[in-house]
């Protein structure tokens, strides 16, 4: 994520490619698997640097100007004039986001004093097989190292020891989410027989109780989705398939994620399976489907709610203001509401009395202190449960991020409203608990 230039919120500066901090030879950027073992052999040869060109997915530093007339490269703004002028900055984001979107890319080069940043492009989204050949779990040691064994319990490994991944990617486009800069936007799934291998190993593991914490990824709902004209999706520039709108050419099937769930819940030891990750409620209320389509999405609803919620099902609306979540490529509260009272309906049809746990953001760029009170306003009128909260930190190369460093939005030169001091932060997360 901070492969190229990008605003550091901690030092409320513009920090160059963290190779030139580094000062490292390669810097390797998204799921780096594959790059990785092509420098592997690269590294074989002691005149590796002549070669490192054709490696994909990583940076590079060289002294001389690469060719400005190539059709497979796109010159970015100089670091300099990123300083002495924040528009350039906003210029070269635009530039970055659009091309990281698309599934072919071309390479971005960025100058700074006398030597060029060279990034090449990534390699193409992993195949259902290359995620089977990735999922290391049967080679795995599937425990905290031996040194960490005096520390007692450790967060990190109690939050994943029981929960598995199913796919990588993410096509929602979260204005405030570098996932795609990180993963892509396109999925890439593993096999159901992979997944369901590594279900059958966790459930012998020796500190497994018979609850997987979850199946997914970084939404829970997008695993063998894409589009199905797959030749459109390669150079499509759409930070999201479905914001402002469900793409038409996007495949929403949800029955192999349902076939998925049920043949886990069967597997010998397994007793009780949730969805941990965030579940993109805007892909299951889309209101230009036929009954027959709306049908077999309220089937995942139903599924979900009925065998895979443990009391709570968190969701994330992250805002009720229609101007702030069009800043946050977040579909209306409204379809929010639709989703809540569906919630509600199954819960009542088969009996449990079940929470709604949505996720808010505050401090948004574009969110104002009265937007915050309106949405305390709108939290309580419906009885939401509040108290997922999160106060909106800038990550590097996100649209949220360039809003807040810029003050408005790199595409349109809109002017946007951003609390920055903490006492406009406070007042704005302190809302939550009025």
């Amino acid at each position: 994520m901070r492969r190229l230039s990008h605003y550091d919120y901690w030092s409320d500066s513009l920090k160059p490619s963290v190779l030139i901090d580094s000062r490292a030879d390669v810097l390797v950027y998204g799921m780096g698997e594959r790059p990785i073992l092509q420098l592997a052999e690269l590294f074989k040869n002691v005149n590796w640097h002549e070669n490192i060109a054709s490696v994909p997915q990583i940076a590079f530093l060289q002294n001389e100007p690469p060719a400005q007339n190539s059709d497979n490269v796109i010159f970015l703004h100089s670091f300099e004039k990123e300083k002495e002028n924040k528009k350039f900055y906003g210029e070269n984001f635009v530039t970055f986001e659009i091309e990281s979107n698309k599934q072919i890319q071309k390479g971005l080069i960025q100058q700074y004093g006398e030597r060029f940043l060279v990034v090449n492009p990534p390699f193409p989204p992993a195949t259902t097989e290359e995620m089977d050949g990735m999922a290391l779990f049967d080679v795995m040691m599937n425990k905290p190292h031996p040194k960490y064994a005096k520390r007692g319990d450790i967060p990190a490994f109690e939050m994943i020891k029981n929960s598995i991944t199913i796919h990588r990617g993410c096509f929602g486009g979260c204005a405030f989410c570098a996932i795609a800069a990180h993963q892509g936007k396109t999925i890439s799934s593993r096999s159901p027989e992979s997944v369901l291998r590594e279900v059958a190993d966790l459930a012998k593991r020796d500190y497994f109780k018979g609850h997987i914490s979850d199946l997914g990824a970084p939404s829970a709902n997008m695993y063998m989705m894409g589009g199905n004209n797959k030749e459109a999706c390669k150079r499509c520039p759409r930070p999201s398939c479905i914001f402002p709108n469900v793409c038409k050419n996007l495949n929403c099937n949800h029955a192999p994620l349902i076939a998925l769930y049920r043949k886990a819940a069967a597997i010998k030891g397994v007793k009780h399976i949730t969805i941990g990750s965030g579940i993109r409620y805007d892909m299951l209320l889309c209101a230009d489907r036929n009954i027959a389509q709306q049908n077999h999405l309220d089937d995942y609803l139903r599924e979900v709610i009925t065998h895979h919620v443990s009391g709570r099902l968190k969701v994330a609306p992250e805002h009720t203001a229609t101007h702030v979540l069009n800043k946050m490529r977040k579909p209306p509260f409204n379809n929010f509401l639709q989703f809540y009272a569906k919630f509600n309906d199954i819960n009542r049809k088969i009996g449990k009395k079940q929470q709604l746990i949505p996720y808010f953001i505050s401090s948004h760029p574009g969110c104002t202190l009265q937007d915050m009170r309106e949405l305390s306003k709108i939290t309580r009128k419906y009885r939401m449960m509040t108290e997922q909260v999160q106060d909106f930190t800038p990550t590097p190369m996100t649209y949220s991020t360039a809003m807040f460093y810029l003050g408005y939005d790199p595409y349109t030169g809109e002017k946007v409203y951003v609390a920055k001091s903490p006492s406009e932060k406070k007042a704005q997360n302190g809302c939550f608990f009025l």
